[in-house]
């Protein structure tokens, strides 16, 4: 390889690890073509790189881009009151049409990312809800870095959740975070300390009585 392409490719595999550090947050794209691309996010897959542009995604070789430029940094906002933490029409729309309470929604969105919308975890975990690639392929989900398609599409997948643990929030809890895969292989919640703090974490955030219009979760 050119030591000109290495040393683009180097920039571009630092900005990567900057992007999964805490607070990271990258909005333009140089391109060798000497285009300035405005970016929800952008996600490494071998020698390409998917950058998130509005509403769409354009997949474009590593060597062509240059390096990434943050415009701030995120900085975390506490969970309270679902009717005032961020995105909260948002969160209201989705669990209106689930059937959810506001609060499970927005407490599961505080314990994945915090309300970073632009979050990606080391696991490649998209958005303010950490989607997985295979779930928001699942859900149809075009940009995970947009809020609405984001937590639309984690709204969904923990109703769907919820139905096939028969309203069991803790077992719906788990399979979120480690996978059905797993929750059936342990026979119920896997023995993993992430796990059960995500759990606790969870539930912590949320205060009974739950919504009249919320099915019945079994704690």
């Amino acid at each position: 390889m050119k030591p000109f392409r290495q040393a683009a490719l180097a920039v571009v595999v630092s900005a990567l690890a900057a992007l999964c550090a805490p607070g990271a947050r990258a909005d333009y794209a140089v391109l060798r073509s000497g285009q300035r691309l405005h970016i929800n996010g952008y996600l490494r897959q071998g020698s390409k790189i998917l950058l998130y542009v509005g509403t769409g995604s354009m997949l474009v070789s590593a060597d062509d881009v240059i390096r990434f430029e943050p415009e701030d940094t995120f900085t975390a906002v506490p969970a309270s009151d679902a009717t005032t933490v961020p995105f909260a029409a948002q969160i209201h729309t989705a669990a209106a049409q689930n059937g959810l309470d506001e609060k499970l929604v927005s407490s599961v969105i505080s314990a994945e990312s915090n309300f970073n919308s632009r979050a990606v975890s080391p696991k490649h975990a998209m958005g303010l809800m950490q989607l997985m690639p295979r779930t928001a392929a699942d859900f149809a989900v075009r940009n995970p870095f947009d809020p609405v398609q984001n937590i639309d599409a984690g709204a969904r997948y923990l109703k769907l959740l919820l139905d096939q643990y028969h309203g069991n929030l803790t077992l719906a809890l788990a399979a979120y975070n480690a996978g059905p895969g797993v929750v059936a292989q342990y026979g119920g919640v896997p023995p993993f300390r992430e796990t059960h703090d995500y759990i606790r974490r969870v539930k912590k955030k949320l205060t009974p009585p739950q919504s009249p219009s919320t099915a019945p979760l079994r704690q």
